[in-house]
């Protein structure tokens, strides 16, 4: 455990905390654009009636500035849970604190919805990995909610035009679920993820590389323009 995290308080957010929600989707929407890929995007009054509703951690340092955040949405009538929208603040970041805010979130997950199955789109092996801790297991597109809503939420994705060609039955995005009725314990999962990381690194990048080809765009000349190819997540 890296010593930063013990600067930390990771906590449900309230009240005291929406003043935040500005700083919050600024930084979501920078995060995403850096990646080339993210979340569907909200606006402050949703992160601020996420906070009011109880669905939401914040992270804070020991002077109390924000330093993370996640929020809890359901789909399917509550069948279904998704913790969204993590984000951890540039200074902050690679020092464990997406590790205890994705514990905290889930947790508060937990005790809300206890009979909902927990899942997840991510196209990071790192947020993988802290998935798999938890219990997550990876699984295909059709165990996830087919709520409208919720895919609707990707067209703000650059990556939207691959999951609609593929019937969203794939895309960039690698599916995980945690089923309190039917999942491994979290050790188990961690050692398989600790056991095939080289390989997944290798099975995400042809995956990416699998999806993307035909999306791959030529000039007049036949040689390969710039593409999504480019975008920062492919280069793993």
């Amino acid at each position: 455990m890296d010593n930063r995290e013990t600067n930390f308080k990771v906590i449900i957010a309230d009240a005291s905390h929406l003043h935040f929600a500005e700083t919050i989707c600024s930084e979501m929407e920078s995060s995403a654009q850096a990646r080339g890929t993210g979340i569907a995007k909200r606006s402050p009054d949703y992160i601020r009636e996420k906070i009011r509703e109880g669905k939401a951690v914040i992270a804070l340092t020991s002077q109390d500035d924000w330093a993370g955040f996640c929020y809890i949405e359901t789909w399917s009538h509550g069948q279904y849970v998704a913790n969204s929208g993590l984000i951890v603040a540039p200074p902050y970041r690679k020092s464990g604190l997406a590790r205890l805010i994705k514990r905290r979130i889930f947790d508060l997950s937990r005790q809300k919805y206890p009979e909902a199955k927990i899942f997840g789109l991510t196209t990071g092996l790192a947020v993988m990995k802290i998935n798999s801790e938890l219990g997550y297991e990876p699984v295909t597109y059709s165990e996830l909610t087919q709520d409208e809503a919720f895919w609707a939420g990707c067209k703000s994705c650059v990556n939207y035009d691959i999951l609609m060609s593929k019937e969203r039955k794939n895309c960039l995005c690698t599916a995980m679920l945690y089923d309190p009725q039917d999942h491994y314990e979290p050790e188990e999962t961690k050692e398989f993820f600790e056991r095939k990381s080289k390989g997944l690194e290798r099975l995400l990048g042809f995956k990416r590389w699998k999806l993307l080809k035909p999306f791959l765009r030529k000039d007049r000349d036949g040689k390969s323009a710039k593409s999504v190819f480019s975008l920062p997540f492919f280069n793993l």
